[in-house]
């Protein structure tokens, strides 16, 4: 029986795709393709000012309303954030990386795997929230500050207008350091193993032929490696991109992206309006995964 079975999807090569990947691809659109034909269908639709319910009649006016300074300022606040976080997330990413890859010995680079991966087995809200005491005006941060004699200096930047607040646990300052934090490993991992797959005659080639270390690693790592910083960024811009809970924890009075969509789906309930502004940051993630495969950086995941 299982012979016969064996020979019949043996000759039918199309229904044995249709049979391995029916289930999946099911669930796919079903769970994920389908809540996204929801929300842009949604997000043509209009909420009724007087009764306050949802009109499905399709118009512009939601991304009409897109336009607007004030939302145009959140696009432009939270994309300028998530462009700082992640290239924070590669400067600092990278060095780690390459110890780990380049000089760490089997122990350490065990030890500092378990270092980078620590933070992720915890509560995603513990770890902001124990980020909101450590940078509060009477917070560890703020002690460290006072007894190396730059409090001085942390007070000129809460000063600065645009970055600035009454405590790091309230200013955007905050909120970047805190976005650093949690998706660091994002992009340490996938830096870390396109430098494990970067040949080590590439290397001895170039110092062979007297290139300098520091020529060696402009030259021949980064560019070789850069697929792998792509990969990193496309984890750390996209989640930077739609987080709500750090902006609403340590952030001031000025709005996200994710934030905005919470307050319009659950405090005014103009759930169109909200699904328009979800659709922004799927089209920036759209175009920025296109670069990306461009660049190669699905290669490096």
């Amino acid at each position: 029986m299982l012979t016969q079975l064996s020979t019949a999807l043996h000759h039918r090569p199309l229904l044995t795709l249709v049979l391995l990947l029916g289930l999946p691809l099911a669930y796919v659109l079903a769970f994920y393709v389908g809540p996204l034909v929801v929300l842009l269908l949604n997000s043509f639709y209009r909420l009724d000012d007087f009764t306050g319910q949802v009109v499905r009649e399709f118009n512009f006016g939601n991304y009409l309303a897109l336009a607007q300074p004030a939302n145009l300022e959140i696009f432009g606040r939270t994309a300028l954030m998530a462009g700082l976080v992640t290239l924070a997330c590669a400067i600092f990413a990278f060095p780690l990386a390459y110890f780990m890859t380049r000089y760490a010995a089997p122990r350490t680079k065990t030890i500092l795997y378990l270092a980078v991966l620590l933070p992720l087995w915890s509560s995603y809200l513990i770890r902001v929230y124990a980020w909101k005491l450590i940078l509060a005006k009477e917070g560890m941060l703020t002690w460290f500050f006072t007894h190396l004699g730059l409090g001085g200096v942390l007070d000129v930047a809460l000063n600065l207008p645009g970055i600035g607040g009454p405590s790091l646990s309230f200013s955007p300052i905050g909120v970047f350091l805190v976005f650093v934090y949690v998706w660091l490993p994002y992009m340490i991992l996938p830096i870390q193993a396109a430098l494990e797959r970067l040949p080590k005659s590439l290397l001895e080639a170039s110092s062979d032929l007297g290139a300098r270390p520091n020529t060696t690693l402009r030259h021949i790592t980064l560019p070789l490696v850069l697929p792998g910083i792509i990969a990193g960024s496309i984890f750390t811009f996209s989640l930077t991109l739609g987080d709500f809970v750090v902006p609403t924890v340590l952030g001031n009075s000025s709005f996200y992206i994710g934030q905005a969509v919470l307050s319009f789906q659950g405090s005014s309930g103009n759930i169109p309006l909200a699904a328009a502004f979800t659709v922004v940051p799927v089209i920036i993630m759209i175009v920025y995964m296109l670069a990306a495969k461009r660049a190669g950086a699905f290669e490096a995941l």
